[in-house]
């Protein structure tokens, strides 16, 4: 299974919105769009997660750089998360 980064999304995309961009490649196993915790807004970003490396790959390749919404989308293959030091939240 493939982990995809969506970026540069219009802010009014919603998780539907970014599975059925994906799905006309195969099928979508999960479509998320980060949000900000404090304000409930979209952080402009999400993850797709493909079943199908090849339906990834080509995903990739159709819609990065594709204009949706009047924003070039950035897609690419997600990189694993790095560890950040857990802490105090500051205000």
């Amino acid at each position: 299974m493939k982990s995809i980064y969506v970026g540069n999304l219009p802010f009014t995309f919603q998780d539907a919105d970014l599975g059925k961009l994906f799905e006309q490649f195969g099928a979508v196993k999960s479509a998320k769009i980060i949000m900000d915790r404090d304000t409930g807004r979209s952080k402009g970003f999400g993850f797709v997660e493909i079943e199908d490396d090849a339906v990834a790959a080509q995903a990739v390749e159709q819609l990065n750089g594709k204009d949706v919404g009047g924003r070039q989308l950035r897609v690419n293959e997600a990189q694993p998360r790095e560890a950040r030091p857990r802490g105090p939240r500051r205000f």
